[in-house]
């Protein structure tokens, strides 16, 4: 089994990387990697509907869509993430006891009490410092994890905070469960990176034929270009999102502003607003304006450009209306 420490912490260029992986590199494979600021989330879930959207506006957090399906995620420097790609028949691949277990030896060789509980969970005391999720890809196996080492767990709870009254969808919801960090169970203080180090040395350990590989220049030119083409994309992170309504009411200057929105595949196609404002021009031009624009803040913005929006929300402009869509 190839064994990859991929020093990249680009979000974007991470997530490729374990589809170029699974794809387009035949042997068995082993990955330890981190990403700086960012939500992964789930393959078949609502972007919006995850995300505390004004929170990660205003810190920068990125989003990306990934392969596996499961709740949404934070990540930061404090969290190492792992993921296994293997080939086997399709009765074999799926076993998320299998994949966490050097996970779970490492942890116990430290001293905590981890466990793997539930359907895909690792936790330590009770509380959970890893979640896991998985990606068949014909007689391959992605399984991937994400362990709460060090992370600031305000950004945690903060950025995954949403008002469940906004959307009304079929997608899978994120379950919310208590978290903990492993640095705060261990006897010996240890970095995240003396972590990394020894599960990279416990898994080396477990087969003779287990060892290091650095990309090459073809592999980092093709991750690359799936990183720019796919997963740095609205389409991907958003635009992938099920179809869904939007509601939400908002206090401004000029009167409350409610937005109703109907989107499929990231794009809005009723919109009605509602409240107890004046306006000059009427509303009608700019519900007619935001149909066939992508739910996307820029592109929101774009639309809203040419016109006076003053003339047609009195004492309102174009981010109040913005923060009623988001």
């Amino acid at each position: 089994m190839l064994c990859i420490y991929h020093h990249s912490t680009d979000p974007y260029f991470n997530v490729a990387t374990d589809e170029y992986i699974l794809k387009h590199i035949e042997e068995d494979c082993f990955m330890l990697w981190r990403n700086d600021n960012a939500i992964i989330v789930g393959r078949f879930q609502n972007t919006l509907a995850e995300i505390n959207y004004d929170y990660v506006h205003d810190h920068g957090i990125n989003i990306v869509r990934r392969l596996s399906g499961g709740g949404a995620v934070y990540h930061d420097l404090g969290n190492l993430n792992f993921s296994f790609t293997q080939k086997g028949t399709s009765a074999s691949l799926s076993d998320f006891e299998k994949y966490t277990r050097p996970i779970i030896e490492v942890l116990q060789e430290l001293g905590t009490d981890a466990r793997f509980e539930g359907r895909n969970d690792i936790t330590i005391d009770g509380k959970k410092i890893a979640g896991n999720a998985e990606h068949i890809y014909k007689n391959k196996i992605l399984h991937h994890g994400c362990i709460l080492f060090s992370s600031k767990m305000k950004n945690v709870s903060e950025a995954l905070r949403i008002n469940p009254a906004k959307y009304i969808d079929k997608a899978i919801k994120s379950v919310p469960k208590r978290v903990t960090n492993v640095s705060d169970h261990l006897k010996i203080p240890l970095t995240v990176e003396g972590f990394t180090q020894k599960i990279m040395e416990h898994v080396l350990a477990m087969d003779k034929n287990n060892r290091l590989y650095s990309f090459t220049d073809e592999d980092l030119r093709n991750i690359r270009k799936l990183r720019d083409k796919k997963y740095a994309t609205d389409a991907w992170n958003y635009g992938e999102s099920p179809e869904y309504s939007f509601k939400k009411s908002v206090r401004t200057k000029g009167g409350t502003l409610e937005m109703n929105l109907e989107v499929k595949k990231g794009i809005i196609e009723k919109v009605k607003i509602y409240g107890d404002f004046f306006s000059e021009k009427g509303i009608v031009p700019i519900e007619n304006a935001l149909i066939n624009v992508p739910h996307e803040e820029k592109a929101i913005r774009s639309a809203l450009m040419a016109f006076p929006i003053g003339k047609h929300f009195q004492n309102m402009d174009a981010g109040d209306l913005i923060e009623a869509m988001f």
